[in-house]
């Protein structure tokens, strides 16, 4: 997965007014409780991507 993957899947899986996935619903018709599986592990992903981004340019 690139970043650009991540940020996409973070961009389309957002709450909707009924606190369900608005991604989740959109492309599988599932009714899944935001955060899904899918923005949280997009988000870990960027996350990682930025701590280590930080710990090099902290050497």
């Amino acid at each position: 997965m690139t970043s650009g993957q991540e940020q996409a899947i973070v961009a389309v899986h957002v709450r909707g007014l009924d606190g369900m996935c608005v991604g989740c619903r959109a492309w599988w018709a599932r009714l899944i409780p935001y955060p899904c599986w899918q923005v949280e592990w997009a988000t870990s992903r960027q996350a990682r991507a930025i701590t280590a981004r930080f710990l090099e340019g902290v050497r």
